[in-house]
């Protein structure tokens, strides 16, 4: 791997994010079942779109490096895991749970998801930034994902506070101001949340 990286590190890690899009699809495909808002409803399921696709560009990078996509360790069993049990979770609120609580628990368990997600190819860019053989491929992967997975995560944390403020009883703003500016960035966000009472 790169020259100045630790080589089973930078596996692992490639391990663990392919791991954490496959878990990804299958949360999406779970919260889809549980969004009421048709909003929210068609936000996830551009995601789940582009989670198929950021799993794809991370299958190719696999074939470039001459890795083995189904090789296993420890952290990619974790993450598998963890991706099982946010599943789990939705449906059990699915189950339990009012309508509209079950849509909190998904957007609380993409929250979690994205975050990972979102650390894993912000780790794959700065692997990038080193230099060394595979440079190259892994910053064209991470350019190939990175604004997606920004937006994931901010606009899913946006959507999760006000579903929240929501069961509050308290004014919500939805979509979510994260929705209205075109959210980006962390800096972004904040700005978002920070001008949210322009929008009640």
């Amino acid at each position: 791997m790169a020259s100045k990286t630790n080589p089973a590190q930078v596996t692992e890690l490639l391990l663990q994010a392919l791991e954490t899009e496959r878990g990804g699809i299958q949360i999406y495909t779970a919260a889809i079942a549980a969004a009421q808002n048709e909003d929210l409803k068609k936000e996830w399921g551009e995601y789940l779109e582009e989670t198929r696709t950021h799993e794809q560009v991370l299958t190719r990078l696999f074939e470039e490096l001459g890795l083995d996509t189904e090789a296993q360790s420890p952290g990619r069993a974790v993450v598998a895991h963890m991706g099982e049990s946010l599943v789990a979770a939705i449906k059990l609120a699915m189950a339990k749970a009012d309508p509209a609580a079950a849509e909190l628990v998904a957007a609380e368990c993409v929250v979690l998801a994205e975050t990972k997600d979102h650390q894993n190819w912000e780790l794959i860019g700065r692997v990038a930034e080193q230099g060394g053989p595979h440079a190259k491929a892994l910053k064209a992967a991470h350019e190939a994902v990175e604004q997606d997975e920004d937006h994931h995560l901010y606009h899913t944390k946006g959507w999760c506070r006000e579903l929240w403020i929501q069961s509050l009883g308290m004014p919500a703003v939805l979509p979510p101001p994260e929705e209205e500016k075109n959210v980006e960035t962390a800096i972004g966000a904040a700005r978002a949340e920070n001008a949210r009472g322009d929008y009640l």
